[in-house]
């Protein structure tokens, strides 16, 4: 697919024209397909957890097996940039497009792959789609509905991607056990066609803008490969390689050389890939910083709760995901909540104070869990944790759609979910470090610890339940005892990020909704800046800012 280009001019940064203005009907349609879009990218992050083990079997190696969903993650974080950009650049349209094409297509190829090799290959190019599915989403909305009445919208996509979450291991051994793994993979055909269709049928009226561009082709390289050496480090640390190991010395050295890259390449680039002048924005720093700190949180409970559920009280899988159900009808049921009292009164900044002030209580009452808790108890801290992350997600999005310059839209947008999944890498890498960290240091102060090894944790953490069963009659108890401790640590821990996390939030600036869509909306301040510069003498209006 050929990208539009047109000779530039001097007027060919301002506005293509007035705002769009779209029917009730016209914005639920496009956010349907929206929402259905993001419904398959969302639900590929976890469908395939549960069918690890039959791909493991048919393929016959369980070799590299975890990289099967690592790769998926890995360029589904670092793709997500530099689709915002290009989106700014070429049209919402075309890029989802264009995501929707490269999702269909490495769909088919993962369900066609004949080796391990193949398939981890395959979902890492799927995950340059899925990347793109989940950026386009939030900035087509932003461009289609004013941050007056986005709260209502944003609220039903962050439901959908709490749902998909959560559907996606139930469906994964759904598919496996009566159809086949590969239809974990094929399912997406259909939804993704019309996902396709949709997007061709209602995004015709969306603005493209006709122009010349200079694509930052360095910076993109340099921020995909600086964003691959973190995300490898926060992959195989602690379970391929050794923390310590000269592998992780080296992608640590790369990644702050390339980083370094990075940010020099930004500054000189005419059009760079995420802009510098976005980090001078204190709303966009302060929205990032809070969102990758409760991403730390929100994926790192979502890997090492149901771990948490099954250690202590001794679950099964499935009744271990079926107590976590409170959390995520409680994180739908915030999103829509603040999503709906935005659109009705145009306030936002009180809701991620209020979700992450009961983050906060609701780590802390995890951490006084044991095994003699009960399990509705349990629920209830977590169903409280849900909450709070409802009212955090859509609201913070919002903020830095509304705060960010029109010309940076879909690349602050993309921003958003950037962060949150660097954030999610950064939240499991350290609870899994401290995890291990302190049931070694727990358990070595058992008498007859060694029976279990110089380093038990590792061991222990990966075989489950029964890693428990497989210990000395007299340590059970003990190890037990130690689990419960180390993972109440991790809570208060995650209690203590989220104090960080509010004392960032408390000085976001409640800047006024704007009510138009797009890149030509403007609140009632803006407009008055604007006038006046416009009557100003010696000012130049439409230049593009620094």
């Amino acid at each position: 697919m050929t990208l539009p280009s047109a000779s530039a001019s001097p007027e060919a940064n301002l506005p293509v024209s007035g705002p769009l203005v779209f029917s009730h009907q016209e914005k639920i349609a496009i956010v349907a397909g929206l929402m259905l879009g993001m419904f398959l990218a969302a639900l590929e992050q976890t469908i395939v957890t549960t069918a690890l083990p039959g791909i493991a079997a048919e393929l016959k190696t369980a070799e590299h097996m975890s990289w099967v969903v690592s790769a998926y993650l890995l360029t589904s974080t670092a793709a997500t940039p530099i689709y915002g950009k290009l989106s700014d650049l070429y049209g919402r349209k075309l890029m989802l497009q264009i995501a929707i094409g490269i999702f269909l297509l490495t769909s088919l190829l993962c369900g066609l792959a004949q080796t391990m090799t193949e398939l981890i290959i395959y979902r890492a190019l799927q995950g340059l789609g899925g990347g793109g599915l989940l950026a386009m989403a939030h900035a087509t909305i932003a461009d289609v509905v004013s941050p007056r009445e986005r709260g209502r919208y944003q609220g039903y996509i962050a439901a959908v991607f709490a749902t998909a979450s959560v559907a996606g291991p139930v469906l994964g051994g759904v598919f496996t056990t009566h159809l086949g793994w590969q239809w974990i993979f094929w399912i997406n055909l259909p939804f993704g066609l019309a996902a396709l269709v949709a997007a061709e049928r209602t995004l015709k009226r969306l603005h493209v803008k006709r122009l010349r561009h200079r694509i930052d082709y360095a910076g993109a390289v340099l921020i995909v490969s600086a964003v691959c050496c973190i995300l490898l480090i926060t992959t195989m640390g602690g379970n391929d390689v050794a923390w310590g190991s000269p592998i992780i010395a080296g992608l640590a050295v790369a990644s702050v050389v390339l980083f370094g890259l990075s940010i020099w390449q930004e500054r000189r680039a005419p059009e760079p890939i995420l802009p510098p002048r976005l980090f001078r924005n204190r709303n966009y720093v302060i929205a990032m910083s809070s969102s990758l700190l409760l991403a730390m949180i929100m994926i790192g409970g979502l890997v090492f709760m149901p771990l948490f559920l099954q250690m202590v009280y001794r679950l099964p899988a499935d009744q271990a995901g079926l107590l976590m159900i409170p959390l995520t009808l409680t994180a739908v049921l915030g999103a829509i909540t603040a999503g709906q009292m935005v659109t009705r009164t145009g306030r936002y900044k009180h809701f991620p104070l209020i979700g992450l002030t009961l983050q906060i209580v609701s780590m802390l009452l995890l951490g006084t869990v044991d095994a003699a808790t009960p399990h509705w108890q349990s629920a209830m801290y977590m169903g409280l944790s849900g909450y709070g992350i409802g009212l955090f997600m859509p609201v913070i999005l919002i903020s830095v759609q509304n705060t960010v310059e029109p010309r940076d839209l879909g690349v602050g947008t993309a921003s958003v979910s950037f962060f949150r999944s660097m954030g999610g890498s950064f939240g499991v890498a350290l609870f899994s470090a401290v995890l291990v960290a302190m049931l070694d240091r727990l358990i070595a102060a058992l008498p007859g610890a060694a029976a279990l090894g110089p380093q038990p944790a590792v061991q222990l953490l990966r075989a489950g339940p029964a890693g428990l069963d497989s210990a000395p009659a007299g340590l059970r108890d003990g190890v037990l005892l130690a689990m419960t401790d180390a993972f109440q640590i991790v809570f208060w821990l995650a209690a203590a990020i989220a104090v960080l996390a509010l004392g960032i939030i408390a000085f976001l600036r409640e800047i006024p909704l704007r009510t138009s869509a797009g890149a030509t909306g403007a609140s009632p301040a803006e407009t008055a800046v604007a006038t006046a510069e416009k009557t100003s003498p010696g000012t130049s209006v439409g230049a593009p800012a620094d």
